[in-house]
């Protein structure tokens, strides 16, 4: 496992949030936008963030606002983000924390480059899977 990090969810403020959290912690603040993922449908905010990332040392904190048309629920919008070193290694613990739990999204590939997943546990606790695909060869 490469590391696991707090996944921070917003109902459109999440640039506003993620820029208080780097002025007041410091460190390296990136931010891409639906639209900059060429993520947007017509009815959709294109300036609403998918993925915002402040790291410092070994400090990263992510975030993102919900999809659009999806409530969020104040208490309910913090997750565990596990970073897994390969996709046998996010497969085997989106098996495992699945169990008596409901899977919100299977895992599958994404357009980063990554097999992801998402899931709430048997305890309520909100859980994020990322594995890096391998690269394809040129």
């Amino acid at each position: 496992m490469k590391a696991i990090n707090p996944y921070l969810n917003f109902d459109g403020n999440t640039r506003e949030a993620m820029t208080f959290y780097a002025k007041t912690l410091g460190g390296d603040l990136a931010i891409q936008t639906y639209k900059e993922a060429g993520m947007v449908r017509p009815t959709d905010d294109p300036n609403r963030v998918i993925h915002a990332r402040l790291s410092k040392d070994s400090m990263v904190i992510m975030a993102s606002d919900t999809p659009p048309g999806t409530p969020l629920t104040r208490g309910d919008n913090v997750w565990v983000c596990i970073h897994c070193d390969d996709v046998p290694e996010a497969a085997k613990f989106f098996s495992a924390f699945s169990d008596g739990g409901k899977v919100v999204m299977p895992l599958q590939d994404m357009f980063w480059g990554a097999r992801f997943g998402m899931l709430t546990d048997k305890f309520g606790i909100g859980w994020m899977f990322n594995a890096e695909l391998p690269k394809k060869k040129s």
